[in-house]
């Protein structure tokens, strides 16, 4: 669904994803695989922070915060992957340390939820 300008609460400002932030153990080894999965660079390291380059101009940027302890439980947010062969982006993914956790289908749609080397989960599916 596109939103218009009629769409939009009046006076609203318009807002955009700018960095999606992933707490992580190790930010700096998290942001590689990251940056090795998506064929991307680290883009900038301040104290606890790493980023990466965005996909694309407007696009939010992946970042990874150090923090003392992992999160536990199922996760709130997660990374939808999509690319033309979803079969080699988990294989690609899996070569860098992610692990399989369980697949699913709606229909004829299928994807397969993954972990990356710190457990945080992302899913996989074909564009």
């Amino acid at each position: 669904m596109e939103l218009t300008e009629d769409a939009q609460a009046p006076g609203a400002p318009s807002a955009r994803i700018a960095t999606i932030m992933v707490n992580a153990v190790d930010a700096g080894r998290l942001a590689q695989f990251w940056a090795d999965l998506l064929g991307t660079a680290v883009s900038s390291r301040f104290e606890q922070f790493v980023w990466l380059e965005p996909a694309g101009p407007g696009a939010p940027q992946l970042a990874f915060q150090q923090v003392q302890d992992p999160t536990e439980g199922r996760r709130r947010l997660h990374l939808d992957i999509h690319g033309p062969d979803p079969a080699a982006l988990r294989a690609r993914a899996e070569s860098l340390g992610a692990g399989f956790v369980e697949g699913h289908d709606i229909g004829d749609f299928h994807w397969e939820v993954m972990q990356d080397p710190e457990g945080n989960e992302f899913c996989i599916a074909g564009d």
